[in-house]
């Protein structure tokens, strides 16, 4: 069971003078500043850290290096948190990932005894038959697939991207990466020194912490890196990935840094590798590595006894330093001779620690944490021993070089027969590699490896020499094991701890046929989880070798590609650069206690706020709009004015719509499709003279509108000029029965029907300012537009809710305006439509005019007419119906047939309301829509045709008294 060192190790991380508090799973536990969530949990007693992917095994503490994800954690904002990395808090609240009721007892613990019908690419061939099944089978895996919760109420952490320049920049700030950084500096160079651990040191300060001539190494290292102006040091930080000319991206705590380097030193060192035996995925096994960190870093044994599998000099000298701590060491199990002669094995050998030659784990004993272990060998003694009790497991038997940046870079690996490992072969000359991921494992080694790599890398830069990948200091004893897995007649043996992936399941790969290192990856998914492959690529290379009887190299190597390591999302996307315009009316929403929304770049009016819920607020409005008055700012909207001789002639072409007979004073619909007929945008073109139009555009759209007409203009030879007019003015509808009545006591023109009928256009004062209106009337009302300078929409907002305080006058918002316009069956652009949506889709063949000779988009709708795959239609709820949500799908027969588009409680109509983008056979029909809601559930939709609300239109030509008459209907 782990617990803490009572005496305090030399360069821990930890601050025991301070002690922290903090929850799992309910129950409080100590830490200290400086701990990491695994450490601090193993201190207190706590080895079972998660549960595993597809089996729910128990899982604890692999590599303490963030090469693994046994250890993922939650709070009430995040998930997948990192235990092995991420610091403790005082005060977090923290939950297992992928368990249901709690670790201990996982109520999917059990999927571990289905294993052997879940073999290796069983989601590719299982429950096709019976086909009935399916169904069922999909739902099961879509609830227990994946890690985590996404929490929707997350609160956003913009973090900025930098940038950042230097002439060297070396990643990993070991005893090479340090020693190339100080070098290089000396030489002149600009450095960025980059790990990804919160202090300099790699493995001097956990592998070496016994060696006093290392420790003072350190330290004159780390004082040169302090002390020296031209270096910068990023701890804490990943370089993400390679990219061309040397662009680095570095993921830091405070953002990504943009590196653009001359050079780059690749000093990040190796990864400990696990070797394969049933069970080794129990709390308890873990690399040597793993059991020095937590032991000099976090001052945390790893267990009270433990039995070591070994295959290197490393294992040995782990051994001693874990025994030196007051870990028993219950045996050696050398599965490789590289070590067995050295001084550390003769130490524990005189000590009485048994060493079992040519021996290897056969199998782990224990549930939720190793009670003990049982060996496999040739020895007799090994055959005596037929099991030992201990609680850890400390395994090293090989390394891979965290060599991802050398790939990307355009440098290759080849397999090392003497080191038992992969080493550089070749590299770029201006990339290089340097210390133990170039297989130089002594500190002398370390050190002239990382000079030489900085001379060649100077010289190169430089053009002073020509380049050649040469490796000078490379060890030349074995470091690893040649096979370190070992066959159990009952599996749960595994490569990769990600997906639990098991010798078994890669064997059966490669016997169905998947016997390329490609093919095996995609098809097992082995390397494909959050590690990234990490700790499962370099035996899984190693089982499909031996299946297909060839060695490493003619079996090849996975594609490293970035990110090196999962990046948080708004990591990538940065500061929000997005612009945010208001609209000259936004104090005075505000003053209103309006809720805002986003709508392209403009915050919008939702709705306006008021003791009510806010579906009850916009109810509200809704009637206020359909029985009195309403007033909506639209400012929003794109306004554009198009003025010379070809202003008809270039409006013709851009719109489907005839606009060359409109006549002046009026204004038509308008709508604009690409060229492949797809509908892009809508709008209002209103006629002001012979040569002067005046037209509006969707909120989102008015730029893009904008720049096609100037492009035509070009494109066509035209006399016209085109203005952006957004800016400038500012909008707002007055809409409902009273809207004449109260407008035309503020404008200087009459209002009634002779002289301004419905679809007209006029230009008037309120009071001194002048004025555009255009009744309008996408709400279904009597209404008016107002048009006018930014500078005055103020005043005349107050002048009209003064002038209708009597009639009961209510602003409104989007929300409201969406519903009134659902009402009469106006579609929205972006939401009733999509990048394949044609008029003739969206049931408006009215609006597209063939007989004109030309207009942008009208091939492809000549060709497309009558041939639509999908239709628009209008459909209503019972009151009682639950309601569906916009993209809820439709279904027929068991299959999908569209899905819903928009939809809405109607308060006129007292029941939902919606439009469904569907199957033109299912449109054709009249046949009850069937809508498959949250949670599965099916509704029943009839159809409808539209408009839902006055379908004569005569709401929006009421005059004196009709208007007076029906507002009290």
């Amino acid at each position: 069971m782990p617990f803490r060192c009572s005496d305090v190790r030399a360069g821990e991380w930890i601050d025991r003078s301070r002690t922290l508090r903090f929850r799992f799973e309910g129950r409080v536990y100590k830490a200290h500043p400086g701990d990491t969530i695994s450490s601090a949990l193993l201190a207190n007693g706590v080895s079972l850290l998660g549960r595993s992917f597809k089996y729910h095994r128990p899982r604890g503490v692999v590599s303490m290096a963030n090469h693994d994800v046994n250890a993922l954690f939650a709070t009430g904002t995040d998930t997948n948190i990192r235990g092995d990395i991420t610091p403790v808090e005082d005060g977090m609240e923290l939950q297992p990932v992928n368990v249901r009721n709690g670790l201990e007892k996982d109520r999917d613990r059990y999927l571990d005894w289905f294993g052997r019908f879940m073999p290796v690419g069983f989601y590719y061939k299982a429950f096709h038959r019976p086909r009935f099944l399916f169904p069922f089978f999909e739902r099961l895996i879509r609830q227990r697939a994946g890690l985590g919760r996404v929490d929707l109420r997350w609160p956003a952490r913009r973090r900025p991207k930098r940038y950042g320049h230097c002439d060297v920049l070396v990643v990993g700030a070991g005893p090479a990466g340090m020693t190339a950084a100080c070098d290089a500096a000396r030489r002149g160079c600009e450095v960025i020194l980059v790990d990804e651990n919160p202090f300099p040191g790699g493995s001097l300060g956990y592998q070496w912490s016994g060696n006093a001539d290392a420790l003072q190494w350190r330290q004159r290292l780390l004082d040169e890196l302090e002390a020296h102006p031209g270096i910068t040091v990023m701890t804490s930080s990943v370089v993400l990935g390679y990219y061309d000319d040397h662009w680095l991206p570095v993921s830091t705590p405070d953002g990504i840094v943009k590196v653009r380097a001359r050079g780059v030193v690749v000093a990040a060192g190796l990864i400990e590798q696990p070797a394969v035996f049933r069970n080794n995925d129990r709390p308890g096994v873990m690399m040597a590595s793993a059991a020095q960190r937590l032991l000099e870093h976090f001052g945390v044994l790893p267990c009270k006894a433990a039995v070591v599998l070994a295959a290197n000099p490393e294992a040995y000298a782990a051994a001693r330093q874990l025994q030196a701590s007051g870990v028993s060491i219950r045996g050696i199990a050398a599965c490789g001779e590289s070590g067995r002669e050295g001084e550390d094995a003769a130490a524990l050998a005189s000590g009485g620690v048994p060493i079992w030659p040519a021996t290897t784990i056969n199998e782990v004993h224990g549930t939720n944490a190793v009670t003990g272990v049982s060996l496999i060998g040739t020895g007799s003694e090994v055959a005596a021993q037929e099991r030992i009790d201990c609680d850890g497991i400390i395994v090293s038997t090989g390394w891979a070089p965290a060599a991802h940046l050398l790939y990307q870079a355009g440098g290759r690996l080849r397999y090392d027969d003497t080191l038992e490992m992969q080493v550089p072969s070749e590299w770029p000359d201006t990339v290089v590699p340097a210390g133990r991921l170039n297989g130089a494992f002594t500190l002398d080694q370390q050190r002239e490896d990382a000079l030489e790599a900085v001379r060649c890398l100077i010289a190169a830069m430089e053009g002073e020499s020509e380049h050649e990948a040469r490796s000078l200091f490379r060890d030349t004893v074995a470091h690893g094991a040649a096979w370190p897995v070992s066959r159990h007649p009952r599996g749960r043996n595994f490569v990769d701890f990600d997906e639990d992936l098991q010798l078994k399941d890669l064997e059966q790969a490669a016997r169905e046929g998947f016997d390329n290192v490609e093919l095996l990856k995609r098809y097992s998914t082995v390397g494909m989880g959050p590690s990234q492959g990490k700790h499962a690529n370099v035996n899984a290379i190693r089982i499909l070798a031996r299946y297909m009887g060839q060695g490493m190299d003619a079996t090849g190597t996975t594609t490293a590609r970035p990110m090196y390591h999962p990046v948080r999302l708004e990591d990538l996307a940065g500061r929000r650069l997005r612009p945010t315009r208001l609209s000259p009316l936004h104090d005075h929403h505000r003053a209103l206690s309006a809720e805002f929304m986003e709508a392209g770049e403009w915050l919008r009016v939702a709705h306006y706020s008021s003791q009510e819920s806010p579906s009850a607020a916009i109810a509200d409005e809704v009637r206020a709009v359909r029985r009195s008055l309403g007033l909506i700012d639209v400012s929003t909207l794109g306004k554009i004015e198009v003025v010379g001789p070809d202003a008809a002639r270039l409006l013709e072409g851009s719109y489907t719509m005839r606009m060359g007979n409109l006549k002046a004073g009026m204004t038509r619909y308008g709508l604009i499709v690409d060229e492949s007929g797809v509908i892009e945008d809508d709008g209002v073109v209103a006629r002001l003279a012979e040569d002067r139009f005046y037209l509006s555009a969707t909120s989102g759209h008015a730029a893009a509108t904008y720049r096609m007409l100037q492009r035509h203009v070009l494109e066509w030879g035209l006399d016209v000029h085109v203005i952006n007019r957004t800016g400038q003015l500012g909008a707002m509808n007055l809409a409902g029965p009273e809207s004449r009545r109260v407008l035309e006591r503020l404008v200087d023109i009459p209002l009634d029907e002779d002289a301004f009928p419905n679809l007209g256009a006029r230009e008037s004062r309120i009071d001194d300012i002048p004025v555009r209106l255009l009744r309008v009337g996408f709400v279904g009302e009597l209404a008016y537009e107002i048009h006018a300078p930014v500078s005055a929409m103020g005043r005349i907002w107050d002048a009209l809710m003064e002038a209708g305080a009597s009639a009961g006058i209510r602003p409104f918002g989007v929300e409201a305006q969406r519903i009134l316009r659902l009402e009469k069956g106006h579609i929205i652009v972006g939401q009733d439509t999509d990048g394949l949506t044609t008029p003739f889709n969206a049931g408006m063949p009215w609006a597209v005019h063939l007989k004109k000779p030309f207009f942008r988009g009208r091939p492809a709708l000549a060709h497309l007419k009558g041939r639509e795959s999908q239709k628009l239609v209008a459909f209503a709820l019972p009151p009682d119906s639950p309601l569906p949500r916009e993209c809820h799908l439709i279904i027929e027969e068991g299959d999908i047939a569209g899905r819903v588009t928009s939809v809405a409680n109607s308060p006129t109509l007292g029941h939902p309301i919606g439009l469904a983008m569907v199957e033109s056979g299912l449109a054709k029909r009249e046949a009850l829509l069937q809508i498959r809601i949250d949670g599965g559930q099916m509704v029943s939709a009839r159809r409808m045709a539209t408009p839902f609300y006055d379908p004569e239109g005569k709401r929006q030509v009421a005059g004196y008294p009709e208007s007076r008459e029906e507002s009290h209907q």
